[in-house]
């Protein structure tokens, strides 16, 4: 008797968190509206600064027995070129360099070169490496090539996965649910939202320390398509469960109760999920070495931003699009 009064009293509460998410969703929308306008903004002033795999450019690595200060290489090296421009030094393991800079003449590297060589340092080339401007703009179409190809293949997927998700006709004669595409689309939404976010804190990363897009940074992107469209798919797929269950057993319970009790029943399993991902995430941030960095960084922004968009945003707007929907059907009659 005890457990089955622990288990009603488990699911009353997972159901009240659940409808939490739903009850709120106009303020959560706001609050997740404001995020995202932020980092928009911060794309719009800032942009993001591509590395030479994407502009084209040029790439040294060197190590040193004695590793100079930074600032003083960037005051030597700035002061090597005439016209330079912009320039990323960052450090590379325990011992070394890493610059990036725009495409140099020879004579223009050999005075980069001198530049580097702090007399007393052990100064020892490692790599040097030169990006043509149309190898990076290949890479670049291509980059956004696989992410709109993803994109299209998670909406035919979903769509064809929840094809029968929506019932025909109730014996009031009216349709309960929305449609699988629209399941396919709120899904693609919600990704846009996974990736703005990380893109815009990668923005101001870029602004201020200097933060560079390369392929690194690409195939995080890509890894949250993946990671935070399994997030919402688990969440979707409970509510066809609970709606076809309900159907079965002739329940009455509106659809926004269903979403509520299917969010009760999953958001556990997704806060869990994520925060095991974070703390791998966060070890590699933590200790990985200085070139997987931003790698970690966006990752975990984006694990972040998947877990709570699933929530707060995937969810929720199943609900707002069939009130929607519904009250458009009950103008038309």
């Amino acid at each position: 008797m005890w457990s089955e009064f622990a288990h009603i009293s488990h699911n009353s509460r997972d159901n009240t968190i659940g409808m939490f998410f739903i009850t709120n969703r106009k303020v959560l929308f706001g609050l997740i509206g404001a995020l995202s306008l932020a980092c928009l903004i911060a794309l719009g002033f800032w942009g993001l600064n591509f590395g030479i795999e994407f502009t084209g450019g040029t790439l040294v690595e060197v190590r040193y027995d004695d590793r100079p200060e930074k600032v003083l290489l960037e005051e030597r090296v700035s002061g090597a070129v005439d016209g330079l421009g912009v320039f990323s030094l960052r450090a590379s393991g325990e011992q070394g360099y890493m610059l990036r800079t725009r495409d140099v003449t020879e004579e223009e590297y050999q005075e980069i070169q001198n530049a580097l060589a702090v007399e007393g340092s052990g100064f020892e080339e490692e790599r040097r490496a030169t990006v043509g401007p149309s190898i990076g703009t290949e890479l670049k179409n291509k980059a956004l090539a696989a992410i709109a190809v993803v994109s299209v293949l998670i909406i035919l997927y979903v769509a064809f996965a929840f094809r029968n998700v929506q019932d025909d006709e109730e014996d009031d004669g009216e349709r309960t649910g929305v449609s699988s595409w629209t399941y396919g689309f709120i899904a693609i939404f919600v990704l846009l939202h996974d990736l703005l976010v990380p893109l815009g804190v990668f923005a101001v990363l870029g602004q201020f320390a200097g933060a560079e897009v390369d392929v690194l940074i690409v195939m995080a992107l890509l890894t949250i398509l993946g990671y935070s469209v399994n997030d919402t798919i688990v969440i979707f797929d409970r509510v066809r469960e609970n709606l076809l269950k309900n159907k079965e057993e002739r329940t009455e319970e509106s659809f926004a109760e269903t979403v509520g009790k299917s969010l009760g029943q999953t958001y556990a399993r997704s806060i869990n999920t994520s925060l095991t991902t974070l703390l791998v995430v966060v070890s590699l941030l933590v200790f990985g070495g200085s070139t997987t960095t931003y790698f970690a960084l966006v990752l975990a922004t984006g694990v972040l931003a998947g877990t709570y968009s699933s929530l707060a945003l995937a969810a929720p707007l199943l609900v707002t699009i069939e009130e929607y929907q519904r009250k458009k059907r009950e103008a038309g009659k």
